[in-house]
């Protein structure tokens, strides 16, 4: 053994943005990684084994942030890849003029670093609400290193 020292360099607290699980025990409703996206599962079928023994798992599944379906193709007994996928609430403080939102989290900092949605209904919702002074709380997905908001909820008037 040398007497070198091992340097190692992370960028985060060494949590990992997936986890494995078994392609069989992955049900409609949950998350799976396909090419490398985040996705909600929206069908899955089960194919009998073969003459070469192993169970086929059709998943058609949506990217969690684009909405754009994927599919993939997998013995049922190799594991795939699952995304931690979180869902935070933050009030809305600002809706800035380059397209970004101030949000306020849970210990009073400030979230400055998120984009407005891409989705045009859930865009005019909260434009409107702002604009009438409501207090709008959104939820803000996040997985493998991105982050959306997915839905927003009017707590009332100021």
């Amino acid at each position: 053994m040398s007497d070198d020292e091992h340097h190692f360099e992370s960028s985060d607290a060494g949590a990992s943005k997936t986890y494995p699980q078994q392609a069989g025990n992955i049900r409609k409703g949950g998350h799976i990684v396909i090419k490398g996206r985040p996705c909600k599962v929206v069908e899955v079928s089960t194919s009998k084994t073969g003459k070469h023994g192993h169970a086929k798992c059709h998943f058609v599944a949506l990217d969690i942030f684009t909405s754009k379906k994927l599919e993939d193709i997998v013995p049922s007994s190799h594991n795939c890849d699952v995304p931690h996928v979180n869902r935070v609430d933050y009030q809305l403080i600002d809706i800035s003029e380059d397209g970004f939102v101030s949000l306020l989290t849970d210990n009073g900092s400030t979230k400055d670093d998120l984009k407005l949605p891409t989705d045009e209904a859930l865009l005019t919702q909260l434009k409107n609400g702002f604009e009438e002074g409501k207090d709008i709380v959104v939820s803000v997905m996040s997985a493998m290193g991105e982050e959306q908001m997915c839905a927003l909820k009017e707590v009332g008037p100021k």
